[in-house]
């Protein structure tokens, strides 16, 4: 699966939702759906980001994509619920969703770390995701062939000191990931989740600003995976955590 060659047209006539896509990896992800075939909803905080995003699709040929600009930190209820009616409007089916948006601002102590720092982490990488997943899962019904990707990360299944918040939300993410294939078993939607590995991106250079970034990398030699599992050949594979790098 690290070494998957998708076919040209492997996501031809699906609908992905990916959050996160103005950057890193949800902006190679995205670009590489769209290659594939895919009509791609672009989902983040910054417009700029993403419109940057939609143009390259544009320009490369791709099916013209939509832009959702949403800030998952302060986003209620109600704004997951009309992202979905909105997106049940326009395209009436969703075929695949990724949650990879996550932030992590710093490493702590866990004497040190503040009851705002946790929750603002808690509110991006594990609230936002579960109430994003519920509204859309009457979208996803819809499909014939539906697939829910996590982004995780190797801290989020074997705990390791300083990572506090953000590992404790990807632990929290692998549970929900867990949880719903369980309830979804048997269903037309599968639901994994997928830890890219080390990757040359602006939050990881941030935690480890002592290391080379060309040591890692780009986000696009992981995209392979995630086409994998937003496609049809992952079909029957769910519940599994799995890896984008061999020491993932």
């Amino acid at each position: 699966m690290h070494e998957y060659p998708p076919n040209s047209q492997l996501l031809k006539d699906r609908v992905i939702l990916v959050t996160g896509a103005g950057s890193g990896i949800g902006q190679a992800v995205s670009l590489a759906c769209a290659a594939h075939g895919a009509t791609v909803i672009l989902l983040g905080p910054v417009q700029r980001e993403l419109e940057e995003v939609y143009d390259q699709i544009e320009e490369a040929g791709g099916p013209t994509p939509a832009v959702f600009v949403m800030n998952l930190e302060t986003a209620e209820e109600i704004e997951f619920e009309g992202l979905a009616a909105t997106l049940g409007q326009e395209f009436q089916r969703l075929d695949g969703l990724l949650h990879n948006a996550a932030i992590l601002p710093f490493l702590s102590r866990f004497d040190d770390f503040e009851l705002q720092a946790w929750e603002q982490i808690m509110r991006v990488n594990l609230t936002a995701p579960y109430l994003l997943t519920r509204a859309c899962l009457p979208l996803l019904r819809e499909s014939q062939d539906a697939s829910v990707v996590f982004t995780s990360d190797a801290v989020g299944r074997h705990g390791q000191a300083y990572w506090n918040a953000y590992g404790v939300s990807k632990f929290g993410l692998e549970g929900m990931m867990q949880i719903l294939a369980d309830e979804l078993e048997g269903s037309k939607i599968r639901v994994n989740s997928l830890d890219p590995g080390a990757v040359r991106t602006n939050m990881r250079a941030r935690v480890y600003p002592g290391t080379d970034p060309r040591d890692w990398p780009e986000p696009a030699a992981v995209t392979g995976t995630y086409l994998y599992l937003l496609g049809p050949d992952s079909q029957g594979v769910t519940g599994q955590a799995l890896n984008a790098q061999e020491d993932g």
